[in-house]
């Protein structure tokens, strides 16, 4: 029968499929040949979505993902690098986003207010089909966040990430670590409801949408310039201010 032997490094052991394949002695995996079998058909079907990998090698010898796997191979996948730029060496075309900009899947809503609080475009809707948010990530370069592996699949997505945790407070942690999004961080410079910048605004231009206590106690308010909601620095600020400090150690 004739073989090849697959690795995976660092972040890319942490799919589930490549998990159930990886031997009790070792990361290495001898897999059977299959006919006409890619790299990224191999990654595909151990659930590793071509967006997280990095560079692949085969027989230490760079290639992309069109390669086809042949008797006695051995593959090795590698995430990205955070420590140096690997875009003039690597094969797969991956080209860095000017910016951090970020589309999330229907379950993530919690960790887009996050993202928004920290200051970070997060465009996210209950109504967008796989389609239309792999479709939204292409045309307008924004990182797909999702706990979908099969969303992933999808050959027009560029930026890519399999959040590992299903905890929102976890998911916020692991997108800032991702990322390297600390030195980012514009805190209180979206609206957490629709996304929109918000800016300072005149107590006397809001008046009528306060009530009694608020207008009694707080001067400084700031306002959505997309659908209008306030903000002011009340306890509810403390708290997530406190969250961002929280984050930024």
């Amino acid at each position: 029968m004739k073989y090849f032997f697959a690795r995976f490094y660092d972040s890319l052991k942490d799919f589930p499929g490549v998990q159930r394949r990886l031997p009790g002695y070792g990361a290495i995996m001898q897999l059977p040949l299959l006919v006409n079998q890619t790299v990224k058909d191999l990654a595909e079907s151990l659930g590793v979505p071509h967006s997280e990998i990095a560079m692949i090698l085969v027989n230490s010898k760079e290639v992309d993902f069109d390669y086809i796997i042949k008797d006695k191979d051995f593959v090795s996948f590698f995430p990205d690098f955070k420590t140096f730029d690997i875009s003039g060496v690597t094969k797969i075309n991956i080209e860095k986003p000017k910016e951090f900009k970020f589309i999330l899947d229907v379950h993530l809503g919690k960790l887009a207010k996050y993202l928004r609080l920290l200051g970070f475009d997060a465009k996210y809707g209950n109504n967008f089909s796989d389609i239309e948010l792999a479709d939204i990530s292409l045309l307008e370069s924004r990182i797909l966040l999702t706990r979908d592996l099969g969303l992933l699949k999808y050959s027009n997505i560029i930026w890519g990430y399999w959040l590992r945790n299903s905890s929102s407070v976890e998911q916020i942690k692991e997108v800032v670590s991702k990322f390297d999004l600390k030195l980012n961080f514009k805190p209180f410079s979206r609206c957490l409801e629709c996304n929109g910048e918000i800016e300072l605004t005149e107590k006397a231009n809001i008046m009528p949408q306060l009530k009694a206590r608020t207008k009694k106690y707080f001067n400084e308010f700031y306002k959505c310039k997309s659908c209008g909601k306030i903000y002011w620095k009340g306890s509810h600020w403390e708290k997530m201010a406190s969250f961002i400090d929280l984050l930024s150690k």
